[in-house]
């Protein structure tokens, strides 16, 4: 039993049309894909410091403070498991914080944009 492949889209022979390259070089100068990407980067550069900084300071605190790290909050529970479950949860913090960016600020502009862009071709 043989299986042929699919012929691509817009038949057998038929190259795909789409914006040209200097299309696209053209949006990447535009204001608004600049207004994109620094509303991207506003967002992203600062939380990925931060967090990077927050996670070095579990690091070098759980090997340069292990009395501190060690202390216990109650019970059983110790400040190196509360900061690590902390980590875990920033890192979902900062995902929830970014997907509402996105949605709120980044796909409606990158939206705008494809949309421009799909009706040049």
């Amino acid at each position: 039993m043989t299986t042929e492949a699919a012929p691509p889209p817009g038949g057998a022979g038929t190259p795909l049309a789409g914006p040209t390259a200097d299309e696209f070089v053209s949006v990447q100068q535009s204001p608004e894909f600049t207004e994109l990407r620094r509303s991207y980067r506003s967002f992203a550069f600062p939380l990925t410091v931060a967090f990077i900084a927050w996670y070095l300071l579990y690091v070098l605190l759980s090997n340069y403070a292990g009395g501190f790290m060690g202390t216990k909050v109650f019970g059983n529970i110790n400040v190196a498991l509360v900061l690590g479950l902390a980590q875990f949860a920033t890192t979902f913090l900062i995902a929830w914080l970014y997907a509402r960016h996105a949605a709120a600020k980044l796909d409606p502009r990158a939206a705008a944009i494809k949309a421009r862009m799909e009706a040049s071709e």
